[in-house]
């Protein structure tokens, strides 16, 4: 079975390393799914969930705000601006925060940076989202 090695690091340092046989992920454009012998591309990413399906067909799963995907044909690069594990994603905490950022889109004035606000609602539903896919499994 052919593999592709699989790195995400933030500025925190190395969140993941190992050989997979199957990676997706958030671009910005839409989600990527990517084998071994996958084309080089470098992409930028959104918030939203990386998954990684080991050789041995187990899946791991780990939570972005966004970064840069790299691919060659033999390694995949995540440059994570931040990372979680998807153990460590807390629902709740994810709920409260996509809620604390609609109230603060709803009550927007002109002092207040609209795209910020749109950027930060998006990154809490992304992970509010992640957390619940995480549940479930």
């Amino acid at each position: 079975m052919a593999t592709i090695q699989v790195d995400i690091v933030s500025a925190e340092g190395e969140i993941y390393s190992g050989d997979a046989s199957m990676v997706y992920a958030p671009a910005k454009m839409g989600e990527v799914g990517i084998s071994p012998r996958h084309a080089p591309l470098l992409t930028a990413l959104k918030p939203g969930e990386v998954r990684i399906e080991d050789t041995e067909g187990k899946e791991h799963f780990f939570y972005i705000t966004g970064g840069i995907l790299e691919i060659q044909p033999h390694i995949v690069t995540v440059l994570a601006d931040t990372a979680l594990r998807g153990d460590e994603l807390d629902e709740a905490a994810a709920l409260q925060a996509q809620q604390d950022a609609e109230e603060a889109l709803a009550g927007i004035s002109e002092e207040t940076d609209l795209a910020r606000a749109q950027e930060e609602l998006a990154e809490a539903r992304a992970r509010y989202i992640a957390a619940q896919r995480l549940k479930g499994r």
